[in-house]
């Protein structure tokens, strides 16, 4: 039976797993705290990139260069630890050869090549235990299980409006419905993300970046002392434009070098104005609906490691991803403002009628400044935390 420092323990391990959101894919952020027998912490690590060392292995070396002993110790991490050599080698036989005496983990990995953990550390006579706190340490790693489960990258659409909907004014301006503090948290929502999405319209109306703001970037980089707790550890997103008839121009900003950038295109669009550009060809969506095929979308970005999208585009692409179920999380940031007329936040999702409805399931509604940022799970959606 785990103890109330073990806990406590568990709970900072969930922590420092959170500050590498954003930077592990195709990997799960993990975090871990060794203790001695006395419940005193010895150290602590989190799996900060992939091909770099795992939460285990970081927390023994940081406890080894304090000098101290962890023969007898126990070990608190939050995904069961590893039992296969890939960049790295198995955590489960790190924890073995330091002597650690105990492991007490959150949730069992899903992975095939990867479990076993649990069972190879009793097998060598280390008491085991799994389950705690597993609903906090799968929520803060809700995105890689989702796309362990669904073999796709987690989708959070994310989207900004006034109260009565609109997502922008009837000429089309936008900038700026909701404040500086509810773009900040937009700012942190992309740098948890592997990949940010947009469509052409967006691009076209209002010329976006989709860059993280560079301190969030840097703080993230910081591999010394005196991290706080509140630092992102997140690189560049990778820049998504689904663009079915390659519309961009050359002079988009969103093909400056401040991060990658992705084209989807259409399979006969011509790209040729854009040498140099890394474009991906993409069959059409089905079934009358126009654009491209959303789940073809997602499984390129599935194969090149993108395990969380944030999606930022404009009502028809949001509507299209509704429609093809690819839509895991909703945040949406409403302003206090009326304007009565304009484009919808949601385009045409395949709701023709109130029994079709997207009904969602609210998990937590917030001030920033003078908005509301709330956060809804579709209620047909069996998300990582759901089944944890």
């Amino acid at each position: 039976m785990a103890t109330a420092t073990e806990a406590d323990a568990m709970r900072r391990a969930v922590a420092l797993a959170a500050r590498a959101l954003g930077a592990t894919s195709p990997n799960p952020v993990v975090g871990c705290v060794i203790l001695d027998p006395q419940g005193a912490v010895l150290g602590e690590g989190r799996h900060r990139r992939a091909g770099g060392p795992h939460a285990e292995v970081e927390a023994l070396a940081a406890a080894s260069a304090a000098g101290h002993d962890v023969r007898g110790g126990t070990a608190v991490v939050t995904l069961e630890p590893c039992n296969h050599t890939g960049r790295t080698g198995p955590c489960s036989q790190a924890l073995i050869d330091a002597g650690i005496g105990r492991v007490v983990f959150a949730i069992a990995d899903p992975t095939g090549n990867a479990t076993g953990g649990a069972a190879a550390l009793r097998a060598a006579g280390v008491s085991t235990e799994g389950g705690l706190l597993a609903h906090e340490a799968a929520t803060v790693n809700m995105a890689w299980l989702t796309s362990v489960r669904l073999g796709r990258p987690f989708v959070t659409w994310k989207y900004a409006a006034t109260l009565d909907g609109r997502s922008a004014a009837a000429d089309g301006t936008s900038r700026w419905i909701t404040s500086a503090a509810s773009r900040a948290d937009v700012h942190r929502l992309r740098a948890e993300a592997d990949a940010v999405v947009v469509g052409s319209g967006t691009l076209r109306a209002d010329d976006p970046h989709l860059a993280v703001r560079g301190q969030l970037v840097e703080e993230g980089e910081g591999e010394g002392e005196g991290e706080g707790e509140g630092e992102g550890a997140a690189v560049q997103p990778l820049r998504v434009v689904v663009d079915t008839h390659a519309s961009v121009k050359p002079g988009a900003r969103v093909l400056d070098d401040a991060a990658p950038t992705l084209i989807a295109v259409g399979e006969d669009a011509d790209t040729g104005h854009l040498p140099g550009v890394d474009v991906v060809r993409l069959p059409r969506a089905g079934a009358g609906r126009g654009g491209l095929d959303v789940p073809a979308l997602l499984a390129e970005l599935y194969g090149r490691g993108v395990r969380s999208v944030l999606l930022e585009g404009g009502p028809a692409l949001a509507g299209s991803f509704l429609a093809a179920k690819a839509v895991d999380r909703v945040i949406g940031y409403l302003a206090p403002a009326l304007l009565g007329a304009g484009p919808a936040a949601l385009g045409d999702a395949g709701v023709g009628t109130i029994a079709r409805a997207l009904r969602l399931e609210v998990t937590d509604v917030a001030r920033l400044g003078p908005d509301l940022r709330i956060t809804a799970f579709p209620t047909t959606s069996a998300t990582a935390s759901e089944e944890n």
